[in-house]
């Protein structure tokens, strides 16, 4: 006997059984069945090709451990029973897919590894490009009258120095997820900045200005014109109904502040300039409405 048709027997056993449990309640398990539901397949098994089994039969070939094939007119039931025209016809269905499936899993395994090898080239060779640019926190406005200076500091890379174009901005490319840097100008306060590929899509990094710098630049160059045309465009930028607050340390209390005061403050380099730290700022319709610093 061909141990590969023992095979397929035992497949279509497993089939016969799925048949009958579609219509009768029965345990999975064929061993299991009790003289009652051997009568219901007995049956089912007429009603569906008009043909019996004997229960001496059903024990030999179902209830035991197969070692032989029935006759080939009881295979030729059963497989009429599940559906099939005959035993050939069953065999015939379920031996093409022994290889076929042989013959798939090697295909899937080699595209697996195919696309195993492809996401490791791409993770290798994959390149971010981060587009940062500028923007003064006070006035809102691109850093573009002057050069920024940029210092790459990614891990395991040589810093790399670059600086801002005409419009504010740098564009840098690595293979890093992030990108670490920190940003130098005369007129701003010096920063150190991260930005990650997931929130690279806000490009914009916001810069303190540097009043003190700024304007002991104007005083000392006796640059007259720019120091007027910086007022004016502070004039423009604060409503004129803001509230600027200066909190003192230890919260020993607060001291309020008229548009004109404050501008006054931002524009002589005095010592308390050089220490001022603006804590928050509320804008409504482009303009400060509130406004909170500390002097240090």
């Amino acid at each position: 006997m061909n141990s590969n048709d023992l095979k397929i027997f035992i497949s279509l056993k497993e089939l016969v059984i799925k048949t009958f449990l579609k219509k009768h309640n029965a345990s999975k398990s064929v061993k299991d069945w009790s003289g009652n539901e051997i009568v219901m397949f007995q049956e089912d098994l007429f009603d569906s090709v008009k043909a019996r089994v004997s229960e001496k039969w059903f024990y030999t070939y179902f209830k035991n451990d197969v070692e032989k094939l029935p006759r080939i007119d009881m295979l030729n039931l059963l497989s009429t029973y599940v559906g099939f025209k005959s035993w050939s016809d069953f065999k015939i269905t379920n031996s093409k897919p022994t290889r076929q499936k042989s013959k798939a899993l090697k295909f899937y395994v080699l595209l697996f590894l195919i696309f195993t090898l492809l996401a490791g080239v791409w993770l290798r060779n994959r390149n971010h490009t981060y587009t940062i640019c500028f923007i003064d926190d006070i006035k809102g406005q691109p850093i573009n009258s002057i050069s920024l200076d940029i210092k790459i500091l990614n891990i395991d890379d040589t810093p790399t120095y670059l600086k801002s174009n005409t419009n504010g901005c740098f564009s840098y490319t690595t293979e890093a997820d992030y990108i670490k840097f920190v940003v130098q100008s005369p007129y701003h306060k010096t920063d150190t900045i991260v930005k990650s590929i997931k929130n690279i899509d806000n490009g914009n990094v916001k810069l303190d200005t540097d009043d003190y710098a700024l304007m002991l630049d104007y005083y000392s160059n006796k640059n007259i014109i720019d120091w007027k045309a910086h007022r004016s465009n502070l004039d423009t930028i604060f409503s004129s109904e803001a509230l600027i607050y200066q909190v003192f340390p230890n919260d020993i209390g607060i001291e309020l502040y008229t548009k004109n005061e404050f501008i006054n403050k931002l524009t002589t380099p005095t010592k308390s300039l050089k220490q001022m730290k603006i804590l928050s700022k509320t804008y409504v319709d482009g303009k400060i409405v509130k406004l909170k610093f500390i002097v240090e």
